[in-house]
């Protein structure tokens, strides 16, 4: 079982519209299924996300996760919310239940950076993948508002999508940081200190 971080993201790095939306809900592309979704969800069993994201999906006209078992991480149980929908607000035993329950397949973390960090936090992030969609949006919310910048990636593979969007595919590396050559890269030359 691997969980899998996917969300979409503007050219200028803003993962929500100004107003809070996902930017993929202004790509004239959109729609059920858009921008790779079909294929990385014939991989999951089951979707592991935040209230905040879990709600709306709740008057929406289709049920956005009709073959996944759903782990919500929340306070309390929001109205309406399906039997089937396991919601725990911690989110160590959310994580045990859920693994308890999986038959070998992916789970895809849906939701926000708060989410995310959450998770990646306990070391439960193995892959974080950044759908790029061609425009810009000038504001809204930042990954790295709430990701730790200690979140250490390996890049997995990169593959265009229908309408000018790239996917990009990282893996999450466990000691959290970023591969030492690649450190040695950036770090200031010491000979060349104050001369430099």
């Amino acid at each position: 079982m691997r969980i899998r971080a996917r969300l979409c993201m503007s050219a200028d790095g803003y993962i929500t519209t100004p107003n809070g939306w996902p930017p993929q809900v202004v790509d004239p592309v959109h729609g059920q299924g858009s921008h790779g979704m079909v294929e990385f969800l014939e991989t999951c069993e089951a979707a592991l996300m935040g209230r905040t994201t879990f709600e709306p999906a709740l008057t929406n006209e289709w049920w956005p996760w009709p073959d996944l078992q759903v782990f919500v991480l929340g306070s309390h149980r929001p109205e309406g919310t399906p039997d089937h929908v396991t919601v725990e607000s911690d989110p160590v035993r959310l994580l045990a239940a859920m693994r308890a329950a999986n038959q070998g397949g992916d789970v895809h973390l849906v939701g926000g950076p708060h989410t995310i960090e959450t998770f990646r936090a306990l070391g439960a992030l193995d892959e974080l993948s950044l759908v790029v969609v061609p425009f810009v949006l000038g504001g809204g919310m930042r990954l790295t508002d709430a990701v730790s910048v200690d979140l250490g990636l390996e890049l997995e593979s990169t593959q265009p999508l229908e309408g000018g969007g790239v996917e990009i595919v990282y893996r999450v590396r466990p000691d959290g940081r970023v591969a030492q050559a690649q450190q040695s890269e950036w770090a200031p030359d010491s000979q060349h200190g104050a001369d430099a």
